[in-house]
């Protein structure tokens, strides 16, 4: 479980496809203090240490997760937001994120107003219902609080503030990439709830 309160930036060394998937491989800055099967979310999606070498560490990525997230369109030299996997003693400064990316959704607009940046994103139909105003979704990880939604135009509104701008990987995204979405997995839950038939009682 992750917080989408982003840690530090990775740089993708390499990205080497294999038959059922691919083999991704980061410069760490705590790449000493990982150990093998540790949890680390990558731009928002939970991967797990296969190895780690003089700051290199490499994730397998199954092909799954390639179809459904944007890490199968990273190159070396990009950047990519990085968080472990929270502590139970940890503050929740952002919302509870699992790493289970649900898709990607497109960058229709990204740029400074005033002191922030405004980030517009394509409204995914068939996730649309969780998205709400004031609601949280992770956004390549980060944990952000949605501004509006336009369900007319099929669209909605993040703003950034500087310091999540400067420290995660948001400012190097540009109109028409694409980024990893997860919704509220509460949202989801209360979904589930509501539509599950109620089990008769025994009484």
């Amino acid at each position: 479980m992750f917080t989408g309160i982003i840690e530090s930036l990775g740089v993708v060394s390499s990205v080497t496809p294999k038959e059922d998937g691919a083999e991704l491989s980061l410069e760490i800055p705590f790449a000493s203090e990982l150990a093998l099967g540790e949890s680390v979310a990558v731009n928002g999606c939970c991967l797990t240490v296969t190895g780690v070498l003089h700051g290199i560490v490499r994730f397998d990525i199954l092909a799954e997760t390639l179809r459904a997230t944007n890490l199968g369109t990273l190159q070396e030299d990009d950047t990519v937001n990085l968080e472990r996997a929270v502590r139970a003693a940890d503050r929740m400064s952002g919302h509870v994120v699992q790493g289970h990316v649900d898709t990607t959704t497109e960058v229709l607009f990204y740029d400074k107003v005033g002191s922030d940046h405004r980030l517009d994103l394509a409204l995914p139909p068939e996730f649309a219902r969780y998205i709400a105003y004031k609601g949280s979704v992770a956004i390549n990880g980060t944990s952000l609080t949605v501004a509006d939604v336009d369900d007319q135009e099929n669209r909605f509104t993040l703003w950034i503030i500087p310091h999540t701008h400067s420290v995660t990987s948001l400012h190097t995204i540009k109109e028409g990439d694409r980024v990893n979405l997860e919704c509220d997995v509460l949202a989801k839950y209360l979904e589930r709830l509501h539509e599950a038939p109620k089990i008769p009682s025994r009484e």
